[in-house]
């Protein structure tokens, strides 16, 4: 395809998004299908227009998918409940730890002795697929900074750190390929990229976000009128505290995350505001609260990095779609996704929320909108940035393609229905 005719391939579907948005949220699937399904026709399964090389182009899609899940950890941080507190969180960091660790696991299982792959590249694949991406199903991500449902914050809040939280399994496969260095018995690999990777990366980004909530309010009260551009505010802490991380080897992620958080918990603190919601018992939907009326760098900067993030979106599931061919929907990688879809995801989840008080219909929700995405083709790609063999390179590009495509399809067609009924079942019990 020439310049010319992706500007116009761009062109014309950012004009169907704009137009057809309020009609996406009436109809059964999501606005990424419809993404996908545009790849899908202009791409080799349609009229062959472009095809996208995830292999050759492995520097390119890398710098694309990390900016994308940063700005999409930023939006996701800024709409986390203030304070936080143990007792909301706790759910969501059992599925961001422990159920993810389970699926990793679950994977290493299947990928070493059922697809054959080496021992590396089974963690590996694992490390690729467990963390999960609530921003291509709509209707379970928190919609703005008050939003009490606590289904939608506990898969967006899961997605937020386990985006981070895969980092070391990603290390550990790369390490057991001979790719990096894990030291004798592996200490190096627990001391560096799993503790100091994750404290470090956690400390920086509460001081930067905490450092910028501080500094803003400051200066809004000495200099009386003083206006910011709030949008560069927020783009600055990401790429700062990102940078950061990079240079001292914490997980940067996990940073942009909490700097996200920790930004509206302080302007709320600073402010003098607290978040109320409703009572209900553990792990049940509450109706929406209207946001906050005042205007903070977390919420004015929201809306611009939300349309970032959709544009991202735009571009990436479009590539997904046109690197995958008809025989790309072989047995093997069909069949791996249903294993991630209908087993390792919800075994993992209900052992993750083990002894916790959240209801089984939640549970299954939870099990079920694991949905695969940006996250885990950020991790493709730096695998095969680090030196992957080209033979392990080219099965795991198979797989994660077909894996975050079926995810796309399958859970996106799924989740207005899904949710619909859950409200039709609980209305009674009101």
């Amino acid at each position: 395809m020439t310049a010319a005719t992706w500007f116009i391939l761009l062109g014309s579907l950012l004009l169907v998004v704009g137009f057809t948005a309020s009609y996406i949220q009436t109809v059964p699937v999501t606005s990424a299908i419809v993404y996908l399904l545009i790849g899908f026709v202009v791409g080799p399964m349609g009229f062959a227009l472009f095809h996208f090389n995830p292999l050759e182009e492995s520097a390119l899609l890398e710098l694309l998918t990390e900016l994308a899940v940063l700005i999409s950890l930023y939006c996701a941080g800024v709409k986390m409940p203030a304070p936080v507190t143990f007792k909301r969180w706790r759910n969501p960091l059992r599925l961001a730890v422990i159920s993810m660790t389970l699926t990793v696991g679950l994977v290493t299982l299947f990928g070493y002795y059922w697809l054959s792959l080496p021992l590396g590249a089974a963690v590996l694949l694992g490390a690729i697929v467990a963390p999960t991406d609530p921003v291509l199903a709509t209707e379970v991500q928190v919609r703005h900074a008050d939003d009490p449902d606590r289904l939608r914050f506990a898969l967006t809040c899961e997605a937020g750190i386990n985006d981070g939280s895969a980092f070391p399994f990603a290390m550990l496969g790369l390490g057991l390929l001979g790719l990096h260095e894990l030291g004798d018995s592996g200490w190096r690999w627990v001391a560096f990229d799993v503790a100091w990777a994750s404290a470090a990366g956690i400390i920086i980004g509460i001081m930067a976000g905490c450092a910028v909530g501080w500094l803003v309010q400051k200066l809004r009260a000495t200099y009386t009128g003083s206006e910011f551009l709030e949008s560069f505010l927020g783009l600055g802490l990401i790429a700062f505290v990102y940078g950061i991380s990079q240079l001292l080897y914490a997980g940067g992620f996990l940073a942009v995350f909490s700097a996200a958080v920790a930004l509206r918990h302080t302007e709320l603190k600073l402010a003098g505001l607290k978040q109320r919601y409703p009572s209900t018992a553990p792990g049940e939907t509450q109706p929406e609260a209207k946001p906050q009326t005042v205007a903070h760098v977390h919420q004015s900067s929201l809306v611009f990095n939300e349309h970032l993030e959709r544009l991202a979106e735009i571009v990436l599931v479009l590539l997904i779609g046109g690197s995958m061919f008809w025989d790309s929907w072989s047995w093997r990688a069909v069949g791996f996704a249903a294993f991630l879809f209908f087993i390792a995801r919800p075994i993992s989840v209900h052992l993750g929320l083990l002894g916790s008080k959240t209801p089984i219909r939640m549970r299954n929700l939870s099990g079920w909108f694991g949905v695969r995405g940006i996250g885990s083709l950020y991790y493709l790609v730096y695998a095969i940035q680090h030196g992957l063999p080209q033979d392990i390179a080219l099965e795991l590009i198979h797989l994660t393609l077909v894996v975050v495509a079926l995810s796309i399809i399958v859970h996106g067609m799924s989740v207005k229905p899904a949710i619909a009924r859950l409200w039709r079942v609980r209305k009674p019990d009101r």
